[in-house]
């Protein structure tokens, strides 16, 4: 008679060894796609257009796609915003502001040194959890129990709102410490000479 004690570790390893290779594919194919950021982005977007359609069509599940666009205004911020906030940096005193003064803080006075814009989300993050996020919000919009009866035109208008809001403080936090998080926006351009 054979011992089931036995046979379990044996399959549990194969189960180890199927996850850490299925991990292995993932993440490899995560490292491929770094650098295509258009097509990244495009992927992202025909996946959005397609759960969009489908919550048109469907005229239903109007409260995961209102929790999408919470979820995503939130990354977009997150996005926009430097790793370390100037505020926080103005509040230090000299001593502690010299200690720290690594990468991620940006000038805070016309003679401090230039400091490269580090974003809190990285643009590849930024990407990879909206991607998550839209995959998961077409994959609950299959399912009635996510359908919860709420009157849309209420919660478009206050999104808007929100997004209206949290973008105006996000541009005078940018205008006042003097920062533009996009990498050409407003740089000099040089011709080549031939």
């Amino acid at each position: 008679m054979m011992d089931d004690s036995a046979g379990t570790p044996a399959l549990s390893s194969r189960a180890v060894g199927l996850f850490g290779n299925l991990q292995v594919h993932y993440q490899t194919l995560l490292d491929k796609s770094t650098p295509h950021t258009g097509a990244r982005w495009g992927l992202t977007g025909g996946l959005m257009f397609m759960f969009l359609l489908r919550i048109i069509l469907a005229q239903g599940w109007f409260i995961i796609c209102y929790a999408l666009g919470i979820y995503m205004l939130n990354l977009f911020l997150a996005f926009l915003t430097p790793k370390i906030d100037p505020e926080m940096a103005e509040e230090l005193d000299e001593a502690e502001a010299a200690s720290e003064s690594g990468p991620g803080l940006l000038p805070v006075k016309n003679d401090d040194e230039f400091r490269p814009f580090i974003r809190r989300l990285p643009e590849f993050k930024f990407w990879l959890n909206s991607t998550k996020a839209v995959l998961l919000s077409f994959v609950c919009s299959f399912f009635v129990v996510f359908d919860i009866p709420v009157y849309w035109p209420i919660l478009l208008f206050y999104w808007v709102f929100l997004f209206v809001i949290t973008m105006r403080r996000q541009i005078e936090h940018m205008v006042k410490h003097r920062y533009v998080p996009f990498a050409n926006f407003g740089k000099q351009r040089y011709s080549r000479g031939k």
